[in-house]
């Protein structure tokens, strides 16, 4: 057997996946697997395809395996574009996730049928994953066009004290939960990094202008967006750059989970003995 073919066959028992699992997940016949395993040798221009199924760099594929997986998969992510990286990164979320219920006997054929999690999308439907115990938290989205993945270790002190006051809590939430100010916030997240005149949100959102600069001043307060003065023919006028806040999107992404009704709950592994916060 080639060098090759045994690390073919290494990495596929180690993801418990069968050579038919492989084959259909590469584009392939399950002979074909089987003459790599034997000695054959794929063609080239497979490589990128099996390093990316098998979660390892193609190094690997010949031998010459990092033996720091956290270097290695930085290497990795490093030598690929950036579509590419954000969906190999995911799928190692996805690893994560479902490696963390800890337990692969109960799982079964479920890691073979989806160990990649491309297979739960493609019926439209809004999946979640959630694991939740006394180690951590881990959750995934896993809906046609969109997925996001949160895993929070749990801090030596618990989650409550590593938070702000309620106080400052609330100033946040009650931010997105002002109708007006939510329908700029969204409104403003669709304009690249330019200045807008509180004119032309006004007219996008339907809100009355001395209402807009109202919102607006909340939102400079709140560090969501920054004032700056232009100088124009007719006298200054306000505009207003929003900040590219990261929090924001995951924010919103889980305030949509709440809010929904019609998603489907498919793993869930709750084992926690002790209270969230």
């Amino acid at each position: 057997m080639s060098v090759l073919g045994m690390q073919i066959k290494k990495f596929r028992t180690e993801k418990g996946i069968t050579q038919e699992q492989l084959g259909e997940l590469v584009g392939v016949t399950t002979q074909a697997v089987s003459r790599w395993e034997c000695g054959g040798s794929p063609d080239a221009e497979l490589l990128p395809r099996l390093s990316q199924v098998l979660n390892v760099s193609i190094d690997a594929l010949f031998g010459n395996e990092e033996q720091n997986l956290t270097i290695s998969i930085a290497k990795q992510l490093c030598q690929m574009s950036g579509d590419q990286a954000f969906r190999f990164a995911f799928g190692i979320c996805w690893a994560i996730e479902i490696g963390l219920v800890q337990d692969v006997g109960a799982l079964g054929d479920f890691l073979g049928a989806f160990v990649e999690h491309n297979a739960l999308s493609s019926d439209k439907t809004d999946y979640f994953a959630k694991v939740v115990n006394d180690s951590g938290i881990a959750t995934a989205r896993l809906s046609p066009d969109m997925h996001h993945f949160f895993l929070m270790q749990e801090p030596e002190t618990g989650i409550r004290d590593q938070l702000s006051e309620p106080v400052a809590l609330s100033r946040v939430f009650s931010v997105f939960a002002d109708e007006k100010l939510m329908k700029i916030i969204l409104y403003m997240y669709t304009r690249l990094n330019t200045p807008i005149a509180a004119s032309l949100i006004s007219k996008k959102t339907g809100i009355d202008i001395t209402e807009t600069e109202k919102c607006m001043e909340t939102l400079c307060v709140n560090n969501l967006a920054r004032r700056t003065v232009i100088a124009t023919s007719e006298g200054e006028i306000n505009s207003y750059m929003f900040n590219q806040e990261s929090a924001v999107i995951p924010l919103l992404c889980y305030a949509d989970e709440i809010a929904r009704t019609d998603y489907h709950d498919f793993i869930c592994c709750i084992g926690r003995t002790k209270p969230l916060l």
